[in-house]
């Protein structure tokens, strides 16, 4: 039992890596992820595909979200309040393209691992 556990363990952990590696190829021809601000301290409920949306109450910024870029579906919410560990900080380039420092590692679910820079997904 504890061999089969470890083979699917094993085969679920092979599909995620090949996943990454077939969007990491069409990554280059995707539009840039563009910075769309919304008003409040939480990520409206359906976060649209492409775009780092970011929540933000008067003037502190408190949390940014976006869909997984490795197409599971998933939306991920980041922290950028100074109080929240971890946190992420948000920059925008001269083209208003946004990076994320550090970068997003998902330990559950899809386990992708990856920067945003210059409205680009770097895969680690």
């Amino acid at each position: 039992m504890i061999v089969i556990e470890i083979a699917v363990s094993w085969i679920r952990a092979e599909y995620a890596r090949w996943q990454r590696r077939i969007c990491g190829l069409f990554e280059r021809w995707r539009p840039p992820y563009r910075l769309q601000v919304v008003d409040g301290d939480s990520l409206p409920p359906v976060v649209p595909i492409g775009a780092l949306v970011l929540a933000r109450d008067g003037h502190e910024d408190w949390c940014v979200g976006m869909k997984c870029p490795c197409g599971c579906g998933r939306t991920i919410e980041l922290l950028l309040i100074p109080e929240a560990n971890p946190r992420w900080t948000l920059s925008l380039g001269p083209a208003g393209l946004p990076s994320l420092s550090p970068s997003v590692f998902l330990r559950d679910g899809c386990k992708s691992h990856f920067w945003l820079k210059g409205g680009r997904v770097i895969w680690a």
